[in-house]
């Protein structure tokens, strides 16, 4: 990454940065990752602070009480516009773990948090977005046990829990009786209040139980995606016991989520529809996920001749929808898993219901033991989403394609390459 910056000694007056990111386009041996090479960024701050900062003042450096200073980028209200934030890391305690990240995926859910879309997870500002984060282990505390410094580590969206209730003890952590807290618009109540910072920043500091082994077969920017994506439509796949080989599972809407589903169901010998409103992802649903059959939701005859085909079908759409349109299509005793989570609530006649025993579930990602195996089974399958990987200092372009569904399948930030120098931890 090369980049330059032009700053002002005065305080409130605008910065300007640009940089570019060089990047492959494909990586070989067959691997279905690819990146686009995103030139020549221009972005613009306000000065936090009358002090210029001055080359390697930024770098890892540590206040008296240990806590670390850090480098993201933050949106500060509604707009959901991003600018660069700095903000303190608290130390580590003996159960901690410090790293650097290298790489932070986009979840569709940032963009619905920084604009405050959810009135059930109401936004704090300033907001430093990111769930889906990996880098290196650079610190561990003295009651770490299974991981050193240089070991590949992940989080997803879980950053605490209570540890005691029945669902913490079953590793079942998302469902935490008392209060799961989440990696970033949280506040963590077990240890100090104060406000949790996600990925989008140059570093992490994260409980050891937290904390996820990223197996060496998965490339580190490539496995960023599955800390959500992956984990969201994995576990009600083993839950719902949709793992027994042979069965008919179907995937409503082919995003990032939708792909994932389509790989794991082809690794557990599931036969796969694809159902979207798009025709134009018809090929890449057959050649890319080998889907056995596709299904344009908008074709009256293509869904009544899909009617009562599917044991399984999981709901991966964030918009609004009915589902009356989608029930037909499940056998008797079928089952659909809503894992999107749209803004109002779903339309579903109890008829449709009734007169076959079909059931509606949902689920919440997944527990830490649980999203561990989910990495295993990917790194021993080959299973990775396709990336396009982008410089954090174009996240505010991200979003704006990413509500526009421009982007097969997954933004993933390289944040440790596109960070100014003088903000980046030491090594």
């Amino acid at each position: 990454m090369r980049s330059f910056r032009v700053l002002s000694k005065e305080e409130g007056s605008v910065c300007l940065s640009v940089s570019w990111l060089e990047v492959p386009e494909r990586r070989k041996e067959g691997s279905t990752v690819e990146r686009r090479i995103v030139p020549l960024v221009l972005s613009s701050f306000h000065l936090l602070t009358a002090r210029q900062p001055q080359a390697g003042h930024f770098q890892g450096k540590m206040a008296k009480s240990g806590a670390k200073e850090c480098w993201g980028y933050a949106a500060y209200d509604r707009s959901g516009l991003m600018k660069p934030f700095r903000f303190m890391r608290r130390p580590c305690r003996p159960e901690d773990i410090c790293f650097q990240i290298k790489f932070c995926g986009i979840c569709h859910t940032d963009l619905h948090q920084i604009k405050d879309d959810w009135k059930e997870i109401p936004a704090s500002y300033p907001m430093v977005p990111g769930h889906e984060v990996v880098g290196i282990v650079c610190e561990v505390g003295g009651a770490v046990r299974n991981f050193k410094p240089g070991d590949r580590i992940g989080v997803g969206c879980i950053s605490n829990s209570c540890g005691q209730c029945d669902h913490c003890r079953k590793s079942m952590e998302q469902y935490c009786e008392r209060k799961m807290i989440w990696t970033y618009n949280d506040k963590d109540i077990y240890i100090d209040g104060s406000p949790t910072y996600g990925g989008y920043s140059t570093l992490m500091v994260i409980p050891e139980r937290y904390a996820l082994r990223i197996p060496e077969g998965l490339p580190l920017d490539a496995a960023a995606p599955l800390l959500c994506a992956g984990i969201t439509v994995y576990s009600p796949m083993k839950h719902y016991d949709m793992e027994r080989g042979g069965k008919s599972f179907g995937v409503i809407g082919l995003g990032g989520l939708g792909f994932m589903a389509a790989k794991f169901a082809r690794a557990l010998g599931m036969r796969i529809t694809v159902v979207s409103t798009s025709p134009g992802k018809e090929q890449e649903a057959r050649t890319s996920l080998h889907a056995d059959n596709f299904v344009v939701s908008t074709d009256p005859r293509q869904m009544k001749a899909a009617e009562k085909t599917l044991d399984f079908i999981i709901d991966t759409v964030a918009a609004e929808h009915s589902m009356d349109q989608y029930l037909p299509l499940l056998k008797t005793n079928g089952k659909i898993i809503l894992v999107g989570i749209p803004a109002k609530p779903l339309e579903c006649s109890a008829l449709s219901l009734h007169s076959a025993r079909r059931c509606v579930g949902g689920s919440l990602i997944g527990g830490i033991r649980e999203t561990q195996e989910m990495l295993d089974f990917c790194a021993r399958h080959h299973i990775f989403c396709k990336i396009e990987r982008i410089p954090i200092s174009y996240v505010n372009e991200a979003m704006v394609r990413l509500a526009k569904s421009d982007v097969k399948y997954r933004f993933v930030i390289d944040v440790a390459a596109s960070t100014p120098p003088e903000f980046r931890p030491i090594q």
